[in-house]
């Protein structure tokens, strides 16, 4: 083959297609955005449209053309992977391998620059880079001598705000008076500072200050810096959509002098604002660089067409976007489905059911995603999976029962039913920590080895010895004094009611409740979804005995398994068949990210589901049920305003949402929806007949049921879960309920009968 960056004789144009045989399978706007080599150029790449064929594409094409040699192209990813990747892909596109790139993610190549001039920020070209547990040991050390309350500003939550400043490039001597005032009492700024000095003497930097340090160089250094705009004639930049204030700046700083920078991404796609994403960074690139072009990479070669024009309708209600609209040639395909369920444990059952339909058409398992909006969701969908037999991975995470917050969970309650069992004893004896170290283990063991007992069995022995000392001995003594309790009222009240006064008094609830991790509320809501399964099962013993046929039931030797995963974990993957699960309001939208963000948070939230729309290739399901357990009460839901806002011409209505009035528009009139509701719903037991009932009843009018006058205010009603009630406020199809025992409530009409 001839040599690729040989152009003496370029190969000539022709009437058929490009003169370089690797640009002939581009459409006709990804051959723009390789072509595009002169100045700044903004490829807005919508889901499924070739963004990395395009990226590798346009290196080749810059080596090719002889615009630049590989350690003039500075092109930039988010994860090595995809560093890796994008180096394969233009080895094979040009036969060969290319040496002296510069291809990596923002921390890699902000090493690399920094390791050259070390000195200059007072570091060693050797130094070390912290890991996250390194930084916060840190912090832990220095705020030690701040006299702060480590309860309510633990380490770790300290050094997730040094790492939110150092996101934004903010060094300790620019963060503004009123940031360094607002949090842990005006202490962290000098704790900043502190650690920042402390950092040099340790000759070391945390992964915020690889690009920290970098625009301070290139500010205080105006020469290294003119050095490397002159190096990097072109630019590459993916997915930056994602990236934060300082990769901004160091990327605008970089461009300065050539402006041939090419940044790919997609605003309709930034769903990580929680991690320092910035959209706006997307959103003004027409403004940083004045004269840029933009191409829109429209052609989908992923999804069908009513996947792609339910996808693009949904997200058309943003205002904060530049605006594009997924087409594709594919077949029309099947139109995205909205099932509405009774609760959550019929949406599981729906879905296992989908998903045996598709096991027995021969289709892989792989090809199957169940996505969710918050992690504790995953649990009635593993169970149901178990049930059925269907083998299931959880991506990005452990399986529900292998969190660590559900196993210490387990190990409490596994302790109250079986004294002995002494590894669950050991898991919890000193977690949350109470002073019962290693060494008081270590006499515990030496004591149940010497005797032939269990750890709790020489527990009892030793609080009536002076073998401990007084501080763990009453430790020791006040814990199992608790479990002593605790069994005794395991025979008098329910076990779910009881594991949740385990997990309060033991203070593990507490544990999390306090903590200023960004995986605590996450961890909580686990907790309760626990508690909400426990009951489900006649005794303890049977729950415990479920969650170790559970455990033991995952086969690594199969390689065929339904995928679960959270919405955020969704992006960048691709599925024939897409479950969409809790897409009712209260849920999804997410109400913490909606009181923090506002309508920003919504904007956010909205394109969390156009990402999940457009993970499925053929088929998409959205559900929702009108009621759920939410960290253990029942909750009447409305459907998800996201629901109503799908294109009606895309979307088939299989299930009773038109109870609601929160079906998209143009599909409420008309009972068919009602109708197609029957097949979904769950046979036997009383609540699941009444639900039947109730839908079979229904006429609809307009936007809301037309109840004929049945339900008025002072009427007395009966509701499934809450009882009987007399209504107080009527509202369409929502009515306000003052129940006997449940208290007030607001619920779906559909859901309750006159009596």
């Amino acid at each position: 083959m001839a040599d690729p960056f040989d152009l003496s004789e370029p190969p000539p144009a022709t009437a058929a297609g490009p003169r370089f045989p690797y640009l002939e399978s581009l459409n006709e706007s990804q051959l723009q955005a390789v072509e595009a080599l002169d100045g700044p150029v903004l490829v807005l790449a919508g889901a499924g449209t070739g963004k990395t064929r395009v990226l590798t594409t346009r290196l080749a094409h810059i080596l090719v053309e002889g615009r630049a040699g590989p350690w003039e192209v500075l092109a930039v990813t988010f994860t090595n992977k995809a560093a890796a990747e994008m180096k394969e892909r233009v080895a094979a596109l040009l036969d060969r391998l290319v040496e002296g790139w510069w291809v990596g993610t923002f921390h890699a190549l902000g090493a690399r620059i920094l390791r050259a001039h070390a000195e200059a920020v007072g570091l060693k070209p050797n130094f070390t880079i912290l890991d996250a547990d390194d930084q916060v040991r840190l912090v832990k050390q220095l705020s030690e001598s701040y006299d702060l309350d480590e309860k309510r500003w633990p380490a770790r939550l300290l050094a997730a705000h040094i790492q939110r400043w150092k996101d934004r490039g903010l060094g300790p001597d620019k963060v503004p008076d009123a940031d360094g005032a607002a949090i842990a009492e005006g202490r962290l700024l000098p704790l900043y500072t502190e650690y920042q000095a402390r950092l040099k003497v340790l000759n070391a930097a945390d992964f915020g200050d690889l690009l920290l340090h970098c625009l301070t160089l290139f500010q205080g250094q105006p020469e290294i810096l003119k050095r490397y705009q002159r190096q990097f004639r072109y630019l590459l930049v993916d997915e930056y959509q994602d990236t934060n204030v300082a990769q901004y700046l160091w990327l605008r700083l970089l461009a300065q002098q050539h402006r041939n920078i090419c940044c790919v991404g997609d605003d309709d796609q930034s769903i990580y604002s929680w991690r320092g994403a910035e959209v706006e960074n997307i959103l003004r690139f027409e403004k940083d660089f004045p004269g840029a072009r933009v191409i829109r990479l429209e052609r989908n070669y992923r999804s069908t067409p009513h996947i792609l024009a339910a996808a693009s309708g949904l997200i058309a209600h943003n205002q904060g976007r530049l605006g594009k609209t997924l087409w594709t040639e594919a077949g029309e395909g099947d139109k995205v489905r909205v099932v509405g369920v009774w609760d959550g444990e019929a949406e599981a059952r729906m879905t296992g059911d989908e998903i045996e339909a598709l096991q027995a058409k021969k289709r892989p398992l792989n090809g199957i995603a169940v996505l969710v909006r918050a992690g504790f969701q995953t649990r009635e969908f593993e169970e149901r999976l178990i049930t059925l037999g269907i083998p299931y991975r959880v991506i990005g995470g452990p399986r529900f029962y292998e969190r660590q917050e559900i196993r210490d969970a387990i190990a409490y309650l596994r302790v109250i039913a079986q004294p002995d069992d002494d590894l669950a004893f050991e898991r919890i004896v000193n977690w949350p920590k109470r002073g019962l170290g290693p060494a008081t283990l270590q006499t515990l063991h030496k004591l149940g080895r010497a005797e032939g007992i269990s750890l709790t069995a020489a527990g009892r022995r030793l609080v009536e010895t002076d073998e401990l000392k007084p501080q763990a001995r009453g430790a020791l003594s006040r814990l199992l004094d608790d479990f002593g309790r605790w069994r005794t009222l395991a025979g008098t009240v329910h076990h779910a009611e009881l594991a949740a006064q385990v997990l309060d008094e033991s203070g593990y609830t507490a544990l999390w409740r306090d903590s200023k991790a960004a995986d605590a509320p996450g961890r909580l809501d686990n907790l309760k979804e626990m508690v909400v399964a426990l009951e489900d099962f006649d005794s303890l013993a049977a729950f415990l005995e479920h969650v170790s046929l559970i455990m033991e039931n995952d086969d690594p030797t199969v390689s065929d398994k339904v995928n679960l995963m959270t919405l955020h974990g969704a992006k960048g993957l691709e599925f024939d068949t897409v479950f969409l699960a809790g897409w009712e309001e209260g849920l999804f939208p997410h109400p913490r990210t909606l009181d923090e963000g506002g309508t920003a948070g919504l904007e956010e939230e909205r394109r969390l589901a156009y990402v999940g729309l457009t993970r499925a290739r053929k088929n998409a399901i959205v559900s929702f049920a009108a009621n759920r357990r939410i960290h253990g009460a029942w909750q009447s839901n409305a459907p998800s305003r996201f629901i109503d806002e799908l294109p009606a011409a895309n979307v088939d209505v299989r299930s009773e949402p038109g109870l609601y009035g929160g079906i998209p528009r143009g599909l409420r009139d008309g009972a068919d929806a009602v109708a197609a509701f029957a097949p979904f719903v769950p046979v036997g037991g009383r609540r699941r007949r009444r639900a039947a009932a109730v839908i079979e009843n229904a006429t609809w009018q307009g936007t809301g049921r037309d109840d004929g006058g049945r339900f008025e205010v002072g009427k007395r009603v009966f509701h499934q879960k809450f009882g009987y009630g007399c209504i107080v406020a009527v509202d369409g199809g929502k009515l306000e309920i003052a129940f006997e025992k449940a208290g007030s409530k607001k619920v779906m009409a559909s859901f309750v009968e006159a009596v």
